[in-house]
């Protein structure tokens, strides 16, 4: 099993030092591949500088690619993801990066289950100045646990298995190809998740209960960029379309579609008030107003902020595959 890292970068070179550091650090040997849309700050000088100093010594394992235009992050990430030779795709945004042993505790799990085709671990939040603020829950049992294809839709629409963002994410090289890459047209804004629904249609899925991954938040994060209506409707058609590919097993308990939506209009309006953002609010508050009368939404969101904290659901399998 060969691992790809693939970096994409764009005008963060100080940033983008530290996670190709974390790349070259891991503790089993990979490709890094950094994807470079178009930077005008110094990072084509210094990757390619990189690129010599590696070919020099007869190492290839450093692939620059640089796209010819700024295409976005999307495009950049599938241009990465092309350059790569890698069976596994380690996927990682310039302002984040990686334990050193994160690949060699991947590798140890999809080992294990031949069948998956995404893997996830457990990410730190960190400030700017790298100090932790929170941690993604442990999910399940077990340092690591697999959850069979039939299930993975339903546990994302209910948020019961969330893989997370890119730096926690790793999948399949040739099912991230057939399914076409990631979508430019949604680029930044959920991506990374509608990629994820469609590479978990081909197999199982692999969670990692270890922290592996360090995501940085910060004020020049690609998602402050989009208002909270904006992401509101972005995540309701990403339900819409989880919701048409869970398994008939569940259909006999799946909520209905509209409380899932009202669901959504209720966490993205708290949202907006935890963090007093009141355009927002007044954005979303006229169209919430079926949702605040719904007790299925309230419902919803209740077990949602349950399932944050406690891991578990009866509809969906977990088997353990490193204790």
């Amino acid at each position: 099993m060969k691992f790809s890292i693939v970096i994409t970068t764009y005008n963060r070179l100080d940033l983008l030092k530290r996670a190709i550091d974390s790349a070259l650090r891991q503790t089993i040997p990979c490709e890094v591949v950094v994807a470079d849309d178009c930077s005008s700050d110094g990072t084509q000088e210094y990757l390619s500088y990189c690129r010599e100093k590696f070919l020099e010594s007869g190492n290839f394992r450093f692939v620059y690619h640089r796209n010819q235009v700024n295409s976005g992050h999307a495009a950049t990430v599938n241009a990465g993801v092309l350059k790569s030779s890698g069976d596994w795709i380690k996927f990682l945004d310039d302002d984040d990066y990686l334990a050193p042993n994160c690949l060699e505790e991947m590798a140890r799990a999809i080992a294990l289950r031949p069948q998956a085709v995404i893997a996830s671990c457990m990410a730190a939040q960190i400030n700017e100045h790298e100090v932790e603020l929170s941690r993604t829950p442990q999910l399940g049992a077990g340092l690591a646990f697999y959850t069979p294809q039939a299930d993975i839709h339903y546990g994302m629409l209910l948020e019961l298995l969330p893989f997370g963002t890119p730096v926690q994410v790793a999948c399949r090289r040739d099912v991230f190809l057939k399914t076409g890459g990631w979508d430019s047209q949604l680029d930044t804004n959920c991506d990374d998740i509608d990629s994820w629904i469609n590479i978990a249609k081909f197999g199982d899925a692999i969670f990692i209960n270890q922290c592996l991954t360090y995501r940085t938040i910060w004020q020049g994060a690609c998602n402050h960029k989009f208002s909270l209506s904006r992401r509101l409707k972005t995540n309701s058609v990403m339900k819409e379309k989880i919701y048409s590919l869970v398994s008939e097993k569940h259909y006999a308990h799946i909520p209905a579609l509209k409380d899932i939506q009202n669901y959504l209009k209720l966490h993205w309006l708290l949202v907006a008030l935890k963090q007093k953002n009141l355009q927002s609010f007044n954005s979303i508050i006229f169209s919430a107003i079926p949702a605040i009368f719904s007790w299925q939404a309230w419902s919803l969101l209740f077990h949602a902020l349950l399932n944050r904290r406690n891991f578990s659901s009866t509809q969906i399998q977990k088997y353990v595959l490193i204790k």
